[in-house]
């Protein structure tokens, strides 16, 4: 999957802008905050909704990782970038949420079937301008097992593939989120992989089955 990265220069002037807006918070300007909230919001959402599969879960994890992120911002290193920062945070408390979630449940519990309107991110998919009913049906299945597919996946292999191919984040902060060293993150990652390919092969071909994944190139 191609994705636009944004260039040095703006990402370096985000992270200068965030800076600023860490030093009016300390100083105590809580509308300070509300800007990095409001800034970084989004990406964080879209990481927890990944890993969590629902709504409800990813906003839940989105409070929670500013509300930790403003507690501990007198441990934050000026030098560092507050996206990445809060990013970890964001997605540490997904898997806590996950094991939780997990212990609590008797059972497995069945993928939820997403209403017409909400997002529906797992599969994405090449546009049909005239879709047929038959592929949209296919559409719809190809979902349905992908969502099947994630939720087998041990935490920290869907932490991986999530980040990895989903959210572009490099091996090194993988290694970051799962407490592992570089290489045991790479190996998560391709793990991660094989069983989802292996578990979506019965119901697409190889192409497709790239593009359910998100790891087309």
């Amino acid at each position: 999957m191609i994705r636009m990265q944004p260039s040095v220069e703006s990402t370096q002037a985000s992270a200068d802008s965030d800076a600023v807006a860490v030093e009016r918070t300390l100083a105590g300007d809580r509308d300070a905050f509300r800007v990095l909230v409001e800034r970084h919001s989004h990406n964080v959402f879209r990481l927890a909704y990944r890993m969590t599969g629902n709504r409800q879960d990813a906003e839940e994890v989105v409070q929670e990782a500013f509300l930790r992120a403003y507690q501990k911002l007198g441990q934050f290193a000026a030098r560092a970038n507050f996206g990445t920062w809060v990013y970890r945070i964001a997605a540490n408390h997904a898997i806590d949420r996950m094991r939780r979630r997990k212990k609590e449940e008797a059972r497995k519990i069945e993928p939820a079937v997403h209403e017409e309107g909400t997002e529906s991110d797992p599969v994405t998919l090449v546009h049909d301008a005239t879709p047929t009913p038959e592929r949209l049906a296919h559409s719809v299945e190809l979902r349905k097992q992908m969502e099947i597919a994630l939720a087998a996946l041990s935490h920290s292999e869907r932490t991986a593939f999530v980040m990895r191919h989903w959210e572009g984040c490099a091996i090194e902060e993988i290694a970051k989120v799962l407490k592992s060293s570089s290489g045991a993150a790479k190996n998560t990652v391709f793990r991660a992989v094989q069983k989802l390919r292996l578990a979506l092969q019965p119901f697409v071909g190889r192409g497709t089955q790239a593009r359910a994944m998100g790891t087309e190139s």
